[in-house]
């Protein structure tokens, strides 16, 4: 009768803490950031390039405004280093992440715990999402105060084009990883969404000061209307017509939605088609 007594407990009778979605989310973000913190390039990049650009950005558009009189250069400095950050820090890291992890077989021993597949990419983006999300804010925060912006026109707006925005980088981060052999490859195979970033999406050469034809091109490439919502919902508008109040900027919008649902929707069938767990043998 003792002997039967002793039974082993099962699944539902341990004593630990059960396993969600968002523990395990918590727990790969925080393996991730430790790496992040290790690899001193990746905190180059992520840290010190995309700021050096923004004085590049600075002198850029000074000169534009040169030749095109009313252009809101404070504005569009804010704006476009926003986005910058947010391209190296989110995109261009997590794909070399994406590649690192993948090289050293972490992604292909994940799999085979608890963690699902979205769960494992979710949780290697965690650090980059929440270090782009900083920088931004503070970009954001502190020049506005320091050049005495207006207040966002719509924030709701704001928050789905930065939703939009971090989406999309993650998917295409994805996406690019599956073309990179390895991390030191990134900055290559990275280099064409990059140059689509900073140059279509307004945040080097504002639009509007683009031939027309050009313009209406840039705004449906990939992450153009994700960055010009960000836009709209600030400025309340994206350049192309005057300043709308909080109404008038869902009119704005609109266009900018569509398009940029759609390209997310490219890039997550894209990164679900194309990525790799394992390297290439």
């Amino acid at each position: 009768m003792t002997t039967a007594a002793t039974i082993t407990a099962g699944p539902n009778d341990t004593a630990g803490p059960k396993s969600t979605a968002v523990r395990r989310l918590l727990a790969l973000g925080r393996a991730e950031a430790a790496l992040l913190l290790r690899n001193r390039t990746a905190l180059f990049t992520a840290l010190l390039l995309p700021l050096i650009l923004v004085f590049t950005l600075k002198s850029l558009l000074s000169q534009q405004a040169e030749s095109h009189p009313g252009l809101d250069v404070d504005s569009l400095l804010v704006y476009g280093s926003v986005g910058m950050v947010l391209a190296f820090v989110v995109y261009y890291n997590l794909t070399a992440a994406y590649v690192g992890r993948r090289g050293e077989l972490v992604l292909k021993r994940l799999r085979t715990g608890e963690a699902r597949d979205l769960e494992i990419l979710l949780g290697t983006a965690v650090p980059s999402l929440a270090l782009g999300l900083l920088m931004a804010a503070l970009i954001g925060v502190g020049g506005s105060l320091g050049l005495h912006l207006a207040v966002p026109v719509n924030p709701l707006l704001m928050l789905i084009g930065l939703l939009l925005v971090l989406a999309t980088m993650i998917a295409l981060a994805a996406l690019s990883s599956a073309f990179t052999r390895t991390v030191e490859s990134a900055g290559i195979t990275t280099l064409p969404v990059m140059l689509v970033m900073q140059l279509g999406s307004g945040l080097f050469i504002p639009l509007e000061v683009m031939p027309k034809a050009v313009a209406d091109v840039c705004r449906l490439l990939p992450t153009t209307p994700a960055f010009q919502l960000i836009r709209v919902g600030w400025f309340g508008t994206d350049g192309s017509a005057p300043a709308t109040d909080f109404l008038g900027s869902w009119g704005a919008a609109g266009p900018h939605l569509i398009t940029g649902t759609i390209w997310l929707g490219l890039a997550v069938w894209g990164a679900v088609r194309y990525f790799r767990w394992e390297p290439r043998r």
